[in-house]
């Protein structure tokens, strides 16, 4: 041992020292939450942004109709990018070169515009574009639309990792037992595909769910308001913000259980692997 070695002061043991790293960290949020506890003024928050009685005048409509019609357009427009995500992975993935390059095109080009850009082109643009074309269901065909098109893009990514992800030897017994490619990407591939890949697509539902709040600018009734566009509208009329923090509320109502479901989906696909 090199002289003078012992005499050298020792720091502390890492197990103290991250003990100490660690309560010195909750004092100091603790300190936050007290001044923050301390320097709002919550009376007025209160009354700025949850007034018993604004809010209570919000039901039933705003479940019967805002809440809804959220669910209406997200739902539709989940089952509308589903659809086209599949037929693009699918693109993607085919061995004719047109095809693969028509599907990067689409999703490169629907993945980089805001969605707000792609809801302004459909309701505006496409109807300049076509006079004729009507949607069916009014508003509720082109939310569908413009929210498929944007999320297919996203979900076609997700599908053709999922189909990646298969083993190839699940292609190769199902060409040995004498299927056709379409059969066994039909009846094989895809449902195995869609088992890995539902957490992913549960949650591009969430932020389906979310994105739903630009059909305001798609020109809605009274009867075809959203979450988003509920609460702005009962918040002018009020002059106070309750309504929208309450419309708030009622999208955590959802996207919250959602967020779980992801994480217990992925924690069993984990455990599976």
């Amino acid at each position: 041992m090199p002289a003078g070695f012992a005499d050298r002061p020792r720091g502390l043991p890492p197990r103290r020292r991250r003990q100490l790293s660690r309560g010195i960290q909750y004092a100091l949020f603790a300190a936050l939450v007290l001044l923050v506890a301390t320097g709002a003024d919550w009376q007025r928050l209160q009354e700025q942004f949850l007034d018993p009685d604004i809010a209570r005048r919000l039901f039933p409509e705003l479940i019967t109709v805002a809440l809804f019609n959220t669910v209406v357009y997200t739902l539709s427009g989940f089952a509308a990018g589903l659809v086209l995500g599949l037929l693009v992975a699918l693109m993607r993935l085919s061995p004719v070169g047109p095809y693969r390059w028509l599907a990067m095109t689409y999703i490169e080009f629907f993945r980089g515009l805001p969605a707000l850009l792609i809801f302004i082109f459909v309701g505006v643009g496409v109807p300049l574009a076509f006079p004729g074309l009507v949607f069916p269901g009014g508003t509720y065909g082109q939310v569908a639309c413009a929210l498929g098109l944007v999320s297919a893009a996203y979900m076609a990514e997700t599908i053709r990792a999922g189909i990646q992800a298969v083993p190839r030897g699940q292609m190769e017994a199902a060409r040995t037992l004498g299927m056709s490619y379409t059969t066994a990407m039909r009846w094989i591939v895809i449902p195995q595909a869609f088992r890995i890949v539902v957490p992913p697509l549960t949650n591009e539902l969430v932020l389906l769910f979310k994105d739903s709040s630009l059909v305001l600018f798609l020109g809605v009734t009274l009867q075809e308001r959203e979450l988003t566009k509920f609460g702005r509208d009962l918040a002018s009329e009020q002059a106070n913000t309750t309504p929208i923090f309450v419309a708030g509320l009622c999208y955590l109502l959802v996207t919250i259980p959602l967020g779980l479901l992801v994480r217990r989906l992925e924690a069993r696909h984990a455990k599976a692997r």
